[in-house]
């Protein structure tokens, strides 16, 4: 099967079908989240904070990114790909967003990638679509902003700031982007944008109105119970199921009821010479 392409995410958008997108980090989440059904799954530089344990998403580089975005493309066949260009490798130039884009598409085969900011970045997104790149684009609250905003707060309360942001998605869609992510932004505001753009609106913490949504994967699954914003709806509490696993794993370990008979192996005789040979092909195996 092919993979989710932006034609398809637009396409959604004109028949009235909301569009579901999940983070990504690595080949396990990739291919659980594919098999659950969503249609995109984002790469995000929000690994810097709920993988590496920063504060926010500054300090995440390049190569991190580009390593990340392999595992998750390694794990999937048919869900369509966005890569995060992480902080200050598309702000110096369009000709540094450009090589740096490029490289997502040729060695992590993602089929897209998202930056933050509006009309600021609109020649930068231009270059970059012209170039055959496809680009989200993110506006509202951008994290990587996150120092010029004050921290993680809401924009677009006020009549002025809701003009900007209105004037970022107008902009980034004429540049050229296939689609918009809205964060951060009150839900009336993420309403009237969706409606006056003709490509999608993707919103977290944007509210129900517009055309798809997207949660970090950590969040969603409850794998940290300590965090809990109001945007976030939890659909697991892994936090606990995990904890009591390896609880129940310690317990058994120091009893002595781990290993069991059943997790062990035996000595066998050496197979006769006409036995022997290469293993039949298939999947390797995971004992280390």
């Amino acid at each position: 099967m092919n993979r989710t392409t932006v034609v398809d995410l637009r396409k959604k958008k004109a028949e009235h079908e909301k569009i579901t997108m999940v983070t990504a980090y690595d080949a396990t989440m990739g291919r659980l989240l594919e098999q659950a059904g969503v249609d995109a799954l984002l790469i995000g530089d929000s690994v810097g904070m709920v993988v590496q344990g920063h504060p926010n998403t500054l300090p995440v580089t390049l190569e991190q990114m580009l390593y990340h975005c392999q595992c998750v493309a390694r794990g999937t066949t048919r869900v369509h790909l966005v890569a995060d260009l992480p902080f200050m490798t598309y702000q110096v130039s369009p000709t540094q967003a450009l090589e740096n884009a490029g490289r997502f598409l040729r060695e992590a085969q993602v089929q897209s990638v998202k930056l933050e900011g509006g009309v600021r970045m609109a020649e930068t997104i231009r270059r970059l679509v012209e170039s055959g790149i496809p680009v989200m684009a993110h506006v509202g609250l951008t994290p990587q902003s996150v120092h010029a905003m004050g921290g993680f707060r809401v924009q677009g309360r006020s009549e002025d700031e809701a003009k900007v942001v209105l004037e970022d998605a107008l902009a980034v869609e004429q540049a050229g982007a296939y689609a918009v992510l809205l964060e951060g932004i009150p839900s009336e505001l993420a309403t009237r944008i969706t409606e006056r753009l003709a490509v999608p609106t993707i919103g977290i913490g944007a509210g129900s109105g517009t055309d798809g949504q997207v949660l970090v994967c950590n969040d969603l699954l409850g794998m940290d119970l300590s965090f809990a914003p109001r945007f976030v709806k939890r659909y697991a509490r892994l936090e606990e199921v995990v904890v009591g696993a390896v609880r129940s794993y310690v317990d058994e370990v120091k009893s002595g009821a781990f290993p069991g008979p059943e997790h062990a192996f035996s000595a066998r005789p050496k197979e006769p010479p006409e036995a022997t040979g290469p293993r039949p092909a298939g999947k390797l195996s995971r004992l280390y």
